[in-house]
């Protein structure tokens, strides 16, 4: 897999992630799901920004993301408070809480989207498909993309958890990731 299938194989699984979100019960609003979920992670990544802070990091305009803050402040997914330096600015952060909507976004399985999107509706090969998502999610966190990284062609250590890693797979060297091919898994 080069760059661009990775990057591509990135927005399948986006829209498949739209698909799942449950819809129910929520009226029109000017902001996609999409913009809604990176603002969510922008907030539970950075607790305390303002809405121009978090349009900065997002790329998205201080509208936007003011519209995603409006939502999920309906949602009860965060709360927000005056900035104690600047009384005019608002600082955004996650809500102590789980609300009912955020449980129940949290709680919908996937599987509906996931057999729409390969086509079949198989439970062993959605099921296969969901365990290598699963997988996928436990390894690439949103920390992996701050981690330090090994020099190009640099072996890594036993014990760590890169590719031709004497002690990195738990279960006898399969993860269920790759194919069994060169560098594959």
């Amino acid at each position: 897999m080069n760059g661009v299938e990775l990057f591509l194989l990135g927005r399948t699984l986006m829209k498949i992630g739209e698909e799942a979100l449950p819809t129910e019960g929520l009226g029109e609003y000017s902001t996609s799901n999409r913009s809604v979920l990176i603002v969510a992670s922008d907030i539970r990544e950075n607790p305390d920004s303002s809405v121009g802070e978090i349009a900065a990091r997002t790329g998205f305009p201080q509208s936007q993301v003011s519209a995603c803050v409006a939502r999920l402040r309906e949602a009860g997914s965060i709360v927000t408070a005056a900035d104690p330096k600047d009384r005019r600015r608002l600082l955004v952060r996650q809500a102590p809480e789980i609300s009912g909507r955020v449980a129940m976004v949290i709680s919908t399985p996937i599987d509906t989207a996931l057999a729409a999107a390969l086509g079949t509706d198989d439970p062993r090969e959605i099921g296969e498909v969901a365990a290598a998502l699963e997988a996928l999610a436990r390894r690439l966190t949103p920390e992996a993309l701050i981690r330090p990284h090994p020099a190009p062609g640099a072996r890594r250590t036993k014990g760590s958890d890169g590719p031709g890693r004497p002690g990195g797979a738990r279960d006898g060297g399969h993860d269920g990731l790759g194919d069994g091919g060169p560098g594959r898994g």
